[in-house]
């Protein structure tokens, strides 16, 4: 039987995803950093890196929704919904910095929405051992990505940097977690394939 109340704070939640008005629970890492003058090309740039982890924290909503709920395990729930929360947090964290670059989120975020969380229903069904695992090595690709994206963000923008950094520490004891929770490793051709999609949503997001 659907719950009604559930069905309408999922519902309010997505639209909430949707149009970039989540609410963090912990406080902006960004919001004591002072940032130094960026140009307009630089802001662009700052800002296309930032749309595209806003798009992650899209992906990251809709896999955690998914796999806590068709996973059976209660501590496995228990886990995707702690792990969700702090996705949120990331969530309202780089929306906010969109708003400071007067930019936009991506215009695919239901796209994105949709294939992660059916994504994250499929490995969910595959066992709770192949499911951790999955987020183990998602979180082991995202910790390279936003890795890279400090190397690429303008000198002189803190605030970005500052969110970043907090995001990738948290992606890391996300890994961490579902690791000690008993993950199998993902085979290769699964953890090539899910490169090859995430530089796909990447090189999209950067501009969409």
């Amino acid at each position: 039987m659907i719950n009604i109340d559930t069905l309408i704070s999922d519902f309010d939640k997505t639209l909430r995803i949707f149009g970039g008005v989540i609410s963090g629970g912990r406080p902006n890492p960004a919001r004591h950093v002072e940032d130094g003058k960026l140009d307009n090309q630089e802001r662009r740039h700052a800002a296309g890196l930032m749309r595209v982890n806003h798009v992650g924290e899209i992906c990251a909503q809709a896999l955690y929704e998914a796999q806590g709920r068709f996973s059976r395990n209660p501590t496995l729930q228990k886990q995707f919904a702690q792990a969700g929360r702090e996705e949120e947090d990331h969530l309202a964290w780089t929306a906010e910095r969109l708003r400071d670059f007067g930019s936009h989120i991506s215009v695919l975020n239901p796209l994105w929405y949709a294939g992660a969380f059916a994504l994250g229903a499929v490995v969910a069904r595959s066992g709770d051992a192949r499911s951790l695992g999955f987020v183990v090595e998602t979180e082991r690709q995202v910790k390279e990505h936003l890795e890279r994206h400090l190397q690429t963000l303008p000198q002189q923008d803190a605030k970005s940097k500052a969110i970043v950094v907090q995001m990738r520490d948290d992606e890391v004891a996300h890994g961490a977690a579902a690791k000690a929770l008993g993950a199998a490793e993902v085979p290769l051709p699964v953890r090539s394939a899910m490169r090859a999609m995430a530089k796909v949503m990447t090189a999209t997001a950067y501009y969409l």
